[in-house]
């Protein structure tokens, strides 16, 4: 009868085990030295070695050469624990048999001495399916067994032993097997095999498994039952519905095209071919995964599972956009995964996912829409005077010259200064007053500027003291002032700002008067903050102004 290559090529030692160090050596040494639990929990994914240990571990203690890191293979305990029939190695199911009396039933069994081998062993697989109750009738048995017996509990579920059971066992958590140890299983078992197969098909397989050995196993006999000798890789993928980088990447072209047409035609093509939605779109989070990992770590990063020219096709994708981009791409495709769980109309949710994707690329960060509405540099152009002034209403660069001031809006122009500072570079004479006005318009800080010209400024040793109307103390930032006097080698000032009865701006002498105090949209317009706004969007209307308080 044939055995299928899981079966069949089950390590037998523990110097076959794939990846697992550190349960193989803690337990090699604790048979060496003689230190062998009474029991023993085995937690993790499937597929990863559990009860497979649990085996070679009641091989080593019953070996007639034993207890042994080596045994022998030959003798009857071993070939019968191989074999599953061992007469004192007792396999229990728990998922079958998780009731009380079944537990009653094994502590019954414990009191018995070995029928022939020097340990018994009862290994429980699915440990976790037990029931509380079995549990407690099993406590005192676990915590002081006969000196021949020993448990191990098999679980993909630690955290549902009850903390009774786990303080009285030795704890060891296996890990899922890494991708590369997986492809290199394989091929040892294909090159036993006489099978032919190219990395990219061992390199799908081994996806499939997620970590599992015994899962890209399985899928590898499949392979075998569907292709014979010869593996290739894209009839491996039609045959287990996995889907290839070259069709995932439809999904990246049309994202760095911003073409939602063509992510309209993915999902009817895939609706046609009678493709589950929900399967492609959760390879496609695992397809922004790799690369977003990629585009991070770099393209030949063990984080990403895959073969050498898959990773080199990944980089290349990667290349193409930044990782705040693959970020939301990510996300986004795992909202839709789990929309897609529960939708009756799974099309509309994949159509729509897919075009939230297409806008997703278009956003732009914060910076990026200052910039382009004006509120930082940008690329000067000529101005009608021969100077160069920053585009969009934007601040221009210092070193433009005088003719760089940045051109007035109209609520500069309502608040412009009482002293009359000039704007076109600083004054090498003149008051201190005029001076730091004039240092702070080359700043490209016209509101600070307003405020200083509007107040009473006062110089009393190494210090520098501000009185400025109420409405414009929020523009009086020392730390923009003091730039200001570094610029007119005055750097040595320090500077105090207070709030007192300074020039008011509405008496200061304007082309466009300060709408009256008493208006809640006069004050609004009047505030600083609401006039570093208009002038940084300067395209803004405030329309509507309500007072808070009434």
């Amino acid at each position: 009868m044939y055995q299928v290559i899981a079966r069949k090529y089950r390590p037998r030692q523990f110097s076959e085990l794939v990846n697992q160090e550190h349960v193989k050596t803690t337990l090699e040494n604790a048979i060496a030295q003689n230190r062998i639990a009474h029991g023993y929990i085995f937690s993790g994914q499937r597929g990863t070695g559990k009860t497979t240990v649990a085996r070679i571990l009641a091989r080593c203690m019953n070996c007639v050469e034993g207890p042994t890191t080596s045994p022998c293979g030959v003798c009857a305990s071993c070939i019968e624990v191989i074999a599953g029939n061992a007469p004192d190695v007792i396999e229990i199911d728990a998922a079958s048999n998780r009731g009380i009396n079944e537990m009653r039933e094994l502590r019954d069994n414990v009191r018995y001495r070995p029928a022939r081998d020097r340990y018994k062993v009862f290994i429980v697989d699915e440990a976790h399916q037990i029931t509380s109750e079995a549990f407690n009738a099993l406590l005192k048995t676990l915590e002081e067994p006969p000196e021949w017996v020993v448990f191990v509990l098999c679980t993909t579920e630690a955290h549902k032993i009850p903390a009774t059971i786990a303080s009285r066992c030795q704890h060891f958590s296996f890990r899922s097997v890494d991708f590369d140890e997986i492809v290199a299983r394989m091929e040892w078992i294909c090159a036993q095999e006489g099978i032919e197969a190219d990395p990219e098909a061992l390199s799908v397989l081994a996806q499939v498994g997620e970590g599992s050995v015994r899962d890209s196993l399985s899928a590898l006999d499949q392979a075998i039952a569907c292709c014979g000798n010869t593996l290739k890789s894209a009839e491996i993928r039609s045959l287990l519905g996995a889907f290839s980088i070259d069709t995932l990447d439809q999904v990246t072209k049309a994202l760095a095209e911003s073409n939602s047409a063509a992510m309209l035609e993915i999902t009817d093509s895939l609706v046609r071919n009678g493709l589950h939605l929900q399967h492609f779109v959760r390879e496609l989070a695992r397809y922004f995964r790799n690369l977003l990992v990629t585009k991070i770590a770099g393209a030949n990063h063990r984080l990403v599972p895959a073969s050498d020219s898959e990773r080199e096709r990944l980089a290349e994708i990667a290349s193409r956009f930044s990782e705040q981009d693959l970020t939301r791409y990510l996300q986004l495709t795992l909202d839709l995964y789990r929309d897609l769980q529960f939708s009756l109309q799974p099309r509309l949710h994949m159509e729509l996912g897919l075009i939230r994707l297409v806008e997703a690329g278009k956003l732009v960060s914060i910076e990026e829409a200052l910039a382009s509405a004006g509120g930082a540099p940008s690329a000067p152009e000529p101005a009608p005077g021969g100077g160069r002034r920053g585009s969009g209403g934007g601040v221009s660069s210092p070193k433009a010259g005088p003719a760089a001031a940045p051109k007035a809006t109209p609520a500069q122009s309502s608040t412009a200064p009482a002293s009359g500072a000039p704007a076109q570079g600083v004054p090498s004479s003149g008051t201190l007053k005029d001076r730091i006005v004039a240092a702070l318009h080359e700043l490209g800080m016209p509101f600070t500027a307003d405020a200083v010209g509007h107040s009473e400024v006062t110089e009393s040793g190494q210090e520098l003291r501000f009185t400025t109307p109420a409405d414009l103390s929020l523009a009086m930032r020392p730390a923009d002032i003091q730039k200001a006097l570094a610029r007119i080698d005055a750097g040595r000032l320090r500077v105090k700002v207070g709030v007192g009865n300074g020039a008011s701006p509405s008496a200061a002498a304007s082309p466009a008067p300060r709408p009256a105090a008493g208006d809640a949209m006069g004050r609004a317009l009047a505030n600083p903050e609401v006039q570093r706004f208009r002038e940084i969007f300067p395209n803004a209307e405030v329309r509507v102004a309500r007072n808070l308080k009434e």
